[in-house]
């Protein structure tokens, strides 16, 4: 008989994923608050935040966050980005360039609160877009 663990008592790699939040206004104490719904959605999901990035000032498309973000999300075994809401894309004619940016790295995008309520708050619903990439959404409880 083979000594090699069974499946359920191996260390298993969990999805590994980078947080984003836009964070201009509000103090530590929301900030912290912001952080702790991915660490908490990562936790119940199964997915491993391997870090978050923030932007803290109003700026472009390309600011020092999400450059930071869009390189983390090239590195290998990579699953995709997890924010609390779309709304942290930043303005719409930005948040649309981010979302294909992120897209174009072939990751998923994780939104924990979706804009649409759902009545499934176990489950997130899979989008795939026209370029193949999947969007996420779930409802952090």
């Amino acid at each position: 008989m083979d000594d090699e663990l069974i499946t359920e008592r191996r260390s298993v790699a969990l999805p590994r994923v980078f947080g984003y939040l836009r964070h201009v206004g509000g103090g530590l104490a929301r900030h912290t608050a912001l952080v702790d719904c991915l660490i908490e959605y990562c936790r119940q999901h199964e997915l491993a935040l391997c870090g978050v990035f923030t932007d803290r000032l109003t700026a472009g498309v390309r600011s020092p966050a999400f450059v930071g973000l869009l390189d983390a999300l090239e590195l290998p075994d990579t699953y995709g980005t997890v924010m609390p809401a779309l709304s942290h894309l930043g303005p719409r004619r930005v948040a649309a360039a981010r979302k294909q940016q992120i897209e174009a790295t072939s990751t998923r995008l994780i939104v924990v609160r979706s804009i649409r309520p759902t009545t499934d708050h176990c489950h997130p619903t899979v989008r795939t877009s026209a370029s193949g990439a999947e969007e996420v959404r779930g409802v952090h409880s």
